[in-house]
């Protein structure tokens, strides 16, 4: 029900499958580290059919892309160790803070781009300086949280100008590959 449930929010919105599914599992008292190992180990598959899906319809941008993948993957890598070496306890309160604040955030994205739509943005160089900071730390907190990959990389690209399906497209199919980096690292630090 929770993965039905997040996976309906995130094809809403583009974004936000960890967040609910991880905000879920915890609400009915999953620990912080189980609960999103179960979420990045789900996604592998969510993601992975949702990048190849924008793929095969054109809306990828390699360059984009490539940039985002190795800083992101680090970023979630470094993420799931911090999250396996805390206490789960000590570490509850925090995820469901971050987790409240990224909702809240989603849902202003969301309605400032609801409110935007005929404003036209002029699109932004990608550049690696500027893209490799932003991939690692929307992995990082995607791997402390249980999400939020999506709504850090895609909402501040989409911010920045950049054309949204290339963009889209481009972000999540990055994401099947830094899930993979959270899950493995997941699985080898606190198993299945």
């Amino acid at each position: 029900a929770a993965g039905v449930l997040a996976q309906t929010v995130d094809g809403a919105l583009g974004m936000a499958y960890g967040v609910t599914a991880n905000s879920l599992l915890m609400a009915n008292g999953v620990p912080p580290a189980a609960a999103t190992t179960a979420v990045h180990l789900s996604e592998v598959f969510t993601t992975g059919f949702s990048g190849f899906s924008h793929y095969r319809v054109g809306n990828f941008n390699r360059t984009l892309f490539l940039r985002l993948l190795i800083p992101g993957s680090i970023g979630a890598v470094a993420g799931a160790y911090l999250v396996s070496q805390i206490d789960g306890k000590l570490l509850k309160p925090w995820v469901s803070g971050y987790l409240l604040i990224m909702g809240v955030f989603i849902l202003f994205k969301a309605w400032r781009s609801y409110q935007q739509k005929t404003a036209k943005a002029t699109p932004k160089e990608v550049t690696a300086a500027k893209i490799a900071p932003l991939a690692l730390l929307g992995g990082f907190v995607d791997s402390v949280g249980g999400g939020g990959w999506g709504p850090v990389v895609t909402t501040t690209l989409l911010g920045r100008g950049h054309a949204p399906k290339a963009t889209i497209g481009s972000v999540n199919a990055a994401e099947f590959f830094l899930t993979i980096a959270s899950a493995t690292a997941f699985a080898l630090l606190i198993g299945f």
